[in-house]
């Protein structure tokens, strides 16, 4: 395999970090970051979607994107065009394309609701066309109309499907594992969970059912990091009956780490080459999912594993178990 991918050679044969040294550190930046991800999340409560910028599919609406090349897009324009026109609920911001236009220079994306007593697709021929008295030559790439009915079934959707995925992960997990494992991918899978969507709150990218295609995926990814590392561990507490526990986690997390390197890292490019090229609805999902891949890893590695240390695990074939044991000092000689 170094043979195809020099880069692999970088990687040591062998490491010998000690990660339970800082558990208590990283799981008390855990706890603020998922608390404040939290607040961001459902802040404000009076709002449907709270804190997350939620797209066409779950408030319903109207959809336009336009393109006004060779000339520059004047976003001030078209929100006087809307205003003019008595859309309410306008919101217009630019867009980029991969290739032809990637400063988004030249493209421009209008919601809207729908007038008075007018249906949606009438709502949409009659922005059009005050649109185009208003700039002259427009181009419109794309329209979408979402009733409020189906929106909030969308949104329905969406979260039963996040909450049916992480009640069939834990499942998988309370299975294969003991109990005590279980509740650690508990704990991870949340962190996960809750941390991605405070990235859709902070960074107000839209949240939209490409949004809950990425939490999902992000789902997968962190539970297998999760049960690779769980592997290990439990195979050595067959092994080493006597290691310390602390000892064992940091030597089964240190076996798998050129593993669990090599797997993110090539995901990585791909979704960095779908974040930089991808545009539009895709570079949200792409984001997302660069971000999931970098918290499912520190998770499994600082949130998942040491959380074992709070309660202890059996050792396979031998009455002793291993005993729960303070944060912080697992890794003391």
């Amino acid at each position: 395999m170094s043979r195809f991918w020099p880069l692999i050679k970088l990687l040591p044969i062998k490491t010998n970090f000690r990660f339970v040294r800082y558990a208590k550190l990283f799981g008390s930046l855990s706890v603020l970051l998922v608390v404040a991800s939290v607040f961001f999340t459902i802040w404000p409560a009076d709002n449907k979607c709270g804190g997350l910028t939620c797209g066409v599919d779950f408030l319903g609406g109207n959809l336009i994107e336009m393109s006004t090349a060779p000339e520059p897009v004047d976003l001030a324009e078209i929100r006087a065009s809307l205003n003019d026109q008595g859309v309410p609920d306008a919101q217009v911001q630019s867009y980029s394309v991969p290739g032809s236009d990637p400063t988004g220079r030249y493209h421009a994306m209008a919601k809207f609701g729908n007038l008075e007593g007018v249906s949606a697709g009438e709502t949409i021929n009659r922005v059009k066309a005050g649109l185009t008295e208003d700039l002259g030559a427009v181009q419109f790439t794309r329209t979408e109309a979402v009733g409020a009915a189906v929106s909030g079934e969308l949104l329905t959707n969406g979260v039963l499907a996040l909450v049916v995925a992480i009640v069939l992960m834990l499942v998988y997990i309370w299975f294969r594992f003991e109990w005590q494992f279980g509740l650690g991918a508990v704990i991870g899978l949340f962190h996960d969970v809750i941390l991605t969507f405070g990235l859709f709150a902070l960074t107000g990218m839209e949240f939209s059912l490409t949004a809950v295609a990425s939490v999902l995926t992000v789902i997968g990814y962190s539970m297998n990091d999760t049960v690779v590392v769980y592997d290990r561990i439990r195979e050595n507490l067959r092994k080493y009956k006597k290691m310390p526990l602390g000892e064992l986690i940091d030597l089964s997390i240190n076996e798998t780490l050129s593993r669990t390197i090599m797997t993110g890292v090539t995901a990585l490019f791909a979704l960095g080459v779908l974040a930089v090229l991808g545009g539009g609805p895709l570079q949200p999902f792409a984001i997302a999912l660069i971000f999931g891949i970098v918290v499912g890893t520190y998770s499994s590695v600082y949130v998942a594993a040491p959380v074992l240390l709070l309660w202890g695990v059996k050792r396979g074939g031998s009455a002793d178990d291993a005993k729960p044991i303070k944060l912080g000092m697992a890794s003391q000689p």
